[in-house]
Order: C-alpha cells, then sequence, then structure tokens
C-alpha cells in the first residue's frame, strides 16, 4: 500500500487516505524535517563509531520513513519496545540522541529512562522485545487503560522462536499491540527470500492477527498503516501486524561489510525509491521548498550533530567496578562475590608494565 510514490505523487488509497487528511503543507514539511535530521544523526553516530568513539552501532540508512511515519502514529502514552535500530523513533520520542549513544559506548547499562519517554532502550536479543511487548499490552487490557503498545523487529527477527510465541499469545488473548516489522530485506547476510516464502504480513495471518503490507519508505503510507493498527489495539480488537517493506542501504551493524553478500545492483535499485527524496520531490510538486526553508532544515541537522559528538566525547568513561551497581535493587551475595574476585584481578595488574 502506498500514497506517496517514488516520483513525489500524491496518490489515492481507499483505506489509508481517510487516515492522513491532516497532514497539510506545513506537517508534510515537518516530517520531511524529520527524516532528514534522523538520518543526519546516523551518518554522525556511524562517524564516531569509525572514529573509535562507539563500539558498535546499528544504521539505519533507507528505513528513516518507516520509523518517523510509525513514531509520529504515537500518542503519548502509548509504549515502545525497540530493538536495536529504532533510533529515528527515539528521536521522535524526544529523547536526547546523546543519549542514545551511551548504550553503543559502553558508558551504561542503558541510555535512558523507558518510563520517562515510553520507550525502552535497545534490546540486542533478537525478538525478544515482542515478547515484552505482548506481556505488557496485555497487562494494560487488564487494567483498563486505553494505552496501545507497539514493538519493533526486522525480518530476521520472524524466524526466532520469540516472535511467533509473541504472535500466538497476542492473538489469544486479545492483546492491544501492534507488531511493526521492518523488512529491511537482509537478515545480516542472509536475504529475507531465503528465510520467509511468504509474505511477513502472511505469517501474522495465520495466526489470526490482522496484517497489511505497506511501502516501507513511504512516510505517509506507515503513519497512516499505524493510526490504524494503533486505533485497533485501543478499541479492544487485539493485536495487528504491519511490514514495512523498506531497505537497508548500509552494513547490518558497523561491523558488517554488506558488499560480501548483496549486490551493488540492488542497491542502485533501492536508491531511486529513497525516503527522503520522494518526499522532497512532493514538497517541490507543491511549491512548499525554498533556500528559507532548505537553510532551516540543515541547520537543525548541524546543531543536533554537534550536541550529538559533543555529548558522546564528554560522556564519562565508568569504571571498571560499576558493571556490578545496580544489578539487584538489594546486596546480594553471588554479586558480591564475583565483584571480590574482579577486584583481586584487578588488583593483580598493579604496578605492571605490560
Amino acid at each position: 500500500m502506498q500514497l506517496v510514490t517514488e516520483d513525489g505523487l500524491r496518490v489515492d488509497h481507499p483505506d489509508l487516505s481517510p487516515l492522513v487528511t491532516d497532514i497539510d503543507d506545513r506537517r508534510l514539511a515537518d516530517l520531511y524535517e524529520d527524516l532528514f535530521v534522523i538520518r543526519r544523526i546516523d551518518s554522525e553516530a556511524t562517524a564516531l563509531q569509525r572514529q573509535g568513539e562507539l563500539g558498535l552501532w546499528a544504521p539505519l540508512l533507507g528505513q528513516e520513513a518507516s520509523q518517523v511515519g510509525s513514531a509520529r502514529a504515537l500518542a503519548e502514552d502509548d509504549f515502545v519496545f525497540a530493538s536495536y535500530r529504532e533510533h529515528g523513533v527515539a528521536y521522535c520520542r524526544n529523547v536526547d540522541p546523546t543519549h542514545m549513544l551511551r548504550f553503543w559506548r559502553g558508558s551504561t547499562h542503558s541510555g535512558w529512562n523507558p518510563l520517562e519517554y515510553r520507550m525502552t532502550t535497545p534490546a540486542i536479543i533478537v525478538g525478544c522485545q515482542a515478547l515484552h511487548a505482548t506481556g505488557y499490552a496485555l497487562g494494560n487490557a487488564l487494567d483498563g487503560t486505553s494505552a496501545a503498545t507497539i514493538t519493533y523487529f526486522g525480518d530476521g527477527a520472524t524466524s526466532q522462536g520469540d516472535i511467533s510465541e509473541a504472535f500466538g499469545f497476542a492473538a489469544s488473548f486479545a492483546a492491544p499491540v501492534v507488531f511493526f516489522c521492518q523488512n529491511n530485506q537482509w537478515a545480516i547476510s542472509e536475504p529475507v527470500s531465503l528465510q520467509a516464502k511468504v509474505t511477513i504480513a502472511e505469517r501474522g495471518r495465520g495466526f489470526g492477527i490482522p496484517s497489511v503490507r505497506v511501502d516501507g519508505n513511504d512516510v505517509l503510507a506507515v503513519l497512516a498503516a499505524t493510526r490504524a493498527a494503533l486505533a485497533n489495539a485501543r478499541e479492544g480488537n487485539g493485536p495487528s501486524l504491519i511490514e514495512a517493506v523498506t531497505y537497508r542501504m548500509g552494513p547490518h551493524t558497523t561491523s558488517d561489510d554488506p558488499g560480501r553478500y548483496r549486490p551493488s545492483a540492488l542497491d542502485d535499485e533501492w536508491k531511486l525509491k529513497d525516503p527522503l527524496d520522494r518526499v522532497r520531490k512532493l514538497l517541490e510538486r507543491a511549491g512548499l521548498i525554498d533556500d528559507e526553508y532548505l537553510a532551516r532544515v540543515q541547520n537543525q541537522a548541524d546543531v543536533t550533530a554537534a550536541a550529538l559528538r559533543k555529548g558522546c566525547l564528554e560522556t564519562v568513561e565508568p569504571e571498571a567496578m560499576s558493571l556490578f551497581d545496580h544489578v539487584y535493587s538489594q546486596p546480594h551475595p553471588l554479586v558480591d562475590e564475583e565483584r571480590e574476585q574482579y577486584s583481586t584481578y584487578l588488583a593483580s595488574f598493579e604496578g605492571s608494565t605490560r
């Protein structure tokens, strides 16, 4: 399903178009700014990793529309259960970009307070967040709250048992959760065609979950589809699945080399579907872009990137022994024993010239 073509033409869709009639020229321009700034955050973080300031980074290049469109559909009291690539969602939830880097710099166990932003910090165990989201959503239903829950994962995660278990449990107990799959075509080095002989959306339908397949590079289509799914959850109609068909333009993480397994011709094909380019073309067609607007967007991106870099470099490196802090809320004999062992180990290096 699509509302904005690759050429920047806004088209009608009987199900989606009525859901975004409020997206006027101003709000469309705001969405483009979101896309632009998030791409700048991603490129700056990638550069910081290459310069040795981050241990790792999971780029989102090419997936900006999937994240902005879905995140801007959320209400303030909705809760997000993320994987490890939702930097764009975090930005839209007003997470300080510097806090996004704490986890990847190894300077904290997490990065931000999930309750403050109604969004979890990165989940590295592939697929686990879908189970957490399902349980949280069911708890909301039992408490009688109207808030919805959304969880993000990639196409590769759908091969994990956690996702199937979450689908089955959510369908059986009508948990008000939205499963949002960013199908970026590659589970690290394996194409989605190898692990899924049907679409991801069809997998959801097999569990009895209403599922849609949307152009994940079309910010308006993603916004509309997510609004519909969230409304379904809030109305007590149970779970939904959105398969946002997009493409990972860069590596899986900064430790990956996609050139070893992915043909460059495929990258060239998807560059023509770039989520930023199509919105810019749409704005240009409507006469909504001028030098002042572009300068403002560029300045916002540069200011955000500069603050990101400054905050990253000023992050205080943790002491080695802090690893044992906050593991449990109360003292624990096993942690105490491990702390003592590690302290003795570190002390063995004192005075060493090696």
